[in-house]
């Protein structure tokens, strides 16, 4: 149901870390998710810890998932000195390609505990439904 459009993801974040570099708009860095099936529904659970709502964006188009989140630096009083700082700042971001048995028109989105949290319906069409077989009353024989 999902394709991963970034193979060079640990690469990035990785060298995030070595080089304690940040996130921009033009250059964004990647936030972990999660993705799994739960029922008629698919789940996607982005960690966006520390980021307040309004300043997550989320857009669809086609079939093109994209999140993207800004981290701001929390404002200090005025005699503060910084000792460590190892939460990353900036802008996040992770681009989704979703499946077309994906209804992309009655996607939902919760914000909890620094957890967004994505549901889209699986499509009426993709469902699994029985057959039923219609028979008839005699036995056919094949000849050659």
């Amino acid at each position: 149901m999902l394709m991963r459009t970034d193979p060079f993801r640990e690469l990035d974040r990785l060298t995030q870390q070595l080089l304690g570099t940040t996130g921009t708009w033009s250059k964004p860095s990647p936030m972990p998710m999660d993705a799994y099936r739960e029922g008629d529904e698919y789940v996607i659970a982005f960690d966006l810890p520390g980021v307040t709502s309004d300043a997550i964006d989320i857009d669809v188009e086609r079939n093109m998932l994209t999140v993207k989140a800004e981290r701001r630096p929390v404002t200090k009083a005025g005699d503060v000195q910084m000792e460590l700082s190892e939460r990353p700042l900036g802008v996040f971001s992770r681009q989704l390609m979703l499946a077309d048995t994906l209804d992309t028109e009655h996607i939902t989105a919760d914000y909890e505990s620094g957890v967004l949290t994505l549901r889209i319906p699986i499509a009426e069409r993709a469902k699994t439904r029985k057959i039923t077989i219609g028979g008839g009353s005699g036995r056919k024989e094949i000849s050659g």
